[in-house]
């Protein structure tokens, strides 16, 4: 394995987690989001050796797998052909408790909303700051306030059916 190999697999193995709930928030199917997983990183790799550090590895990372798994949820095709992954990407599992239920009945409302909005709300239950959120998604910081603040109104407003 060459350096920028090396580099990579470092960056993954300490993102994974985020790069999975990236795109967790797209599909709670674990084929889906394998498949979502992988075509992350797919255009990570592609993308790793042109990322100049204008930004944090972080908003970097955040970026690509929300502007993938937006274009996937989009209906856009595949670039590349898919194999099995060799990690264990589903580190969000639920369990069968009272916190765990409600994870899962946020997912859902989550889910029911436009895609960009849950990249925004996920953004943001990953404890974002605005600015870091106006950052990734391409939004000044008062628009993503403005974008949240309907947001949460309308999670609140949500059933579950």
């Amino acid at each position: 394995m060459d350096n920028l190999e090396l580099e990579f697999t470092k960056m993954v193995r300490e993102h994974r987690k985020t790069i999975y709930t990236v795109c967790y928030f797209f599909s709670d199917n674990p084929a889906e989001v394998d498949d979502l997983f992988q075509e992350v990183l797919v255009n990570l790799w592609k993308g790793y050796p042109k990322f100049r550090g204008e930004s944090s590895v972080k908003t970097w990372l955040w970026r690509v797998s929300l502007n993938t798994c937006c274009a996937v949820s989009r209906g856009e095709k595949r670039k590349a052909p898919t194999v099995p992954l060799g990690i264990e990407s589903d580190i969000l599992s639920t369990g069968n408790d009272e916190s765990s239920h409600q994870i899962k009945m946020l997912y859902d409302r989550i889910n029911k909303l436009e895609v960009f909005d849950r990249a925004i709300i996920l953004l943001w239950l990953e404890s974002m700051s605005y600015d870091e959120i106006a950052a990734i998604v391409g939004l000044t910081t008062s628009a993503v306030t403005s974008r949240l603040f309907r947001i949460k109104e309308q999670l609140k407003s949500m059933s579950n059916n």
